[in-house]
C-alpha cells in the first residue's frame, strides 16, 4: 500500500461511516435524530484526525507500549468530553435539545460513550500505523539506494586508475629515495583499498573505521603537497566503537581535497564524540570557484541518508561560499539506536 491508496482509504471509511452512521438510518426512521448524528460525526471526525495527527505521533515509541496506551486514553477523553461540551451543554443552550436525559452526570455519560469514542480512536490508530509502516517502507528503500549511490560513488571517487596510478607513483618514488615514509604510504593505502572494498558493504561500522579511511586519505594526499603541514586534522575519541554508517564523513573530506587551495593554504578539521555525540567540523580554502557535479551529488547524498538515519538526532552546517568551505555536523550515536 502507498500512500496515494492510504487517502483514498480515507475518503472511504467516511463515505461508508456517513452512510451507515447517518444516511440509512435517516431514511428508516425519518432524520429524526439528524441534528445528533451531524454532531457525533463532527466530533468523530476532528477527534479522528487529531489523534491521527497529533496524538499517536507524539505519543508513539515502539519500546515504550505504556505511552501508546496512555495516547489511547488522552484520545477517548477527548472525544468524550468534545461530545459532552456540544450535545450536553451546547445544545441545550442554543437548540433546546440534549442527547442523555437531563441531570445525567458526567460519570455515566463518560463511561457510557466510552465504546462509541474507542471505535473512532482505534480505527484512527490503526491508519496511523498503516502510514507509519508505509513511511518507514519508503525510507527503507530510500537508505538502500542512498546507500548504493554511496558506494558507487567511494568506489568512483577513490578505487580508480587515476587515484592508484598517482599514489603508486607517489610511493615509487618514496622507495626509490630509501624514504622512511614508503612502507607506512603502502599501509595506508592496503587500509584504504581494505575500507573500500569490506565496510562499505555493512549498514553501520565502527565509528573508529570510518576515521580510520579518513586518516589513509589524508596521509596518501599529503603526499602529493608540497606543504602537508597545513593539513590540521585534530581528534578526541572517547568511544572508538560507537556505530555509524560508513561514508558519512568521508565525502565532505573528499569535497576538501578536491576544491581546496594545498598551495599555501590547507584545511582544519576535526572529529570528536564527547557524551558519544559525534562532532564533525572542517574548513577550507578553495582553489577557484568552481564546483563539480560529482561532489554536489555526494554531498547531497550524505544528506538524504542523515534525514533517513538520525532523523532529529543530527544537525548539519554548511558554508559553500567563493572562498572557503565550512562543514559542521553533529550526531548523536548513543548505542539505544544501533
Amino acid at each position: 500500500m502507498k500512500l496515494k491508496q492510504l487517502t483514498y482509504l480515507h475518503f472511504f471509511f467516511w463515505i461508508v461511516y456517513i452512510l451507515a452512521a447517518i444516511v440509512f438510518p435517516g431514511l428508516a426512521n425519518g432524520f429524526s435524530n439528524l441534528i445528533f448524528d451531524v454532531t457525533f460525526f463532527t466530533i468523530s471526525f476532528t477527534c479522528f484526525y487529531i489523534n491521527y495527527f497529533f496524538i499517536v505521533p507524539l505519543f508513539f515509541h515502539s519500546d515504550k507500549i505504556y505511552k501508546s496506551v496512555f495516547a489511547f486514553i488522552i484520545s477517548i477523553s477527548l472525544f468524550v468530553i468534545m461530545r459532552y461540551l456540544v450535545e450536553e451543554s451546547f445544545l441545550p443552550t442554543f437548540f433546546g435539545v440534549r442527547n442523555y436525559k437531563e441531570g445525567t452526570s458526567f460519570s455515566y455519560y463518560f463511561f457510557d460513550n466510552i465504546f462509541y469514542s474507542s471505535t473512532t480512536i482505534f480505527i484512527s490508530t490503526a491508519f496511523w500505523f498503516f502510514r507509519y509502516f508505509i513511511i518507514a517502507e519508503m525510507e527503507k528503500t530510500e537508505l538502500e539506494k542512498a546507500k548504493k549511490n554511496a558506494e558507487l560513488q567511494a568506489l568512483k571517487t577513490q578505487i580508480n586508475p587515476h587515484f592508484i596510478f598517482n599514489t603508486l607513483n607517489n610511493i615509487y618514488s618514496l622507495v626509490y629515495q630509501n624514504s622512511e615514509k614508503a612502507l607506512p604510504a603502502i599501509e595506508e593505502l592496503s587500509e584504504l583499498l581494505r575500507y573500500s572494498t569490506k565496510d562499505l558493504s555493512e549498514d553501520v561500522i565502527p565509528l573508529h573505521k570510518e576515521i580510520g579511511y579518513i586518516n589513509s586519505l589524508t596521509a596518501l594526499e599529503k603526499l602529493r603537497i608540497k606543504k602537508p603541514e597545513l593539513l590540521i586534522f585534530e581528534k578526541n575519541i572517547r568511544y572508538p566503537e560507537l556505530k555509524i554508517s560508513p561514508m558519512i564523513l568521508v565525502p565532505f573530506v573528499e569535497n576538501a581535497f578536491k576544491h581546496g587551495d594545498f598551495r599555501n593554504k590547507g584545511f582544519t578539521m576535526s572529529i570528536s564524540d564527547e557524551n558519544k555525540i559525534l562532532h564533525f567540523y572542517l574548513l577550507n580554502d578553495k582553489l577557484d570557484r568552481t564546483k563539480d557535479d560529482f561532489s554536489g551529488i555526494g554531498i547531497e547524498n550524505v544528506k538524504k541518508r542523515l534525514e533517513i538515519l538520525y532523523p532529529k538526532r543530527y544537525s548539519l552546517s554548511i558554508k559553500d561560499s567563493e572562498t572557503e568551505f565550512i562543514v559542521d555536523l553533529k550526531i548523536v550515536l548513543d548505542d539505544e539506536h544501533h
